[in-house]
């Protein structure tokens, strides 16, 4: 016999009740695992595959992009799931795929320059005392 039943046998617990307390205490602990696993790693990598794909939609000419191969190129050209970049001063032209661009300096700037316009506007605003 395992521990278990010789505890509700000496408590006078019917069997199916302490089957059903031992079948509670094992699923618990699984569920808070499986949350805990979705809160810390599937969300945010979710967050992180939404934001990349935003920006690579977001590509548009002229803009200054990075790749996972670490060039750095001016945008020509954008096609479906190509990007046509110009580097360095010689105009070397290469095409790459959109899913090999790291990253889009041109889109960063922007929002840099933004967010301190943001600031200016909420502190012109006068303020209503009530």
């Amino acid at each position: 016999m395992n521990l278990t039943m010789l505890i509700s046998e000496a408590a006078g617990a019917p069997e199916g009740a302490a089957g059903a307390a031992s079948l509670l205490t094992l699923i618990v602990p699984v569920l808070l695992m499986v949350a805990i696993f979705y809160f810390l790693i599937v969300r945010p990598e979710k967050k992180r595959n939404k934001e990349m794909q935003n920006m690579l939609n977001s590509i548009q000419v002229a803009d200054e992009v990075i790749t996972n191969g670490g060039i750095i190129g001016r945008v020509l050209s954008v096609k479906e799931d190509t990007v046509l970049i110009e580097t360095g001063s010689d105009r070397t032209k290469i095409r790459v795929l959109k899913s090999a661009i790291a990253k889009n300096n041109t889109v960063h700037e922007a929002a840099a320059e933004q967010a301190p316009a943001k600031l200016k506007k909420s502190k012109d605003k006068p303020t209503e005392i009530k």
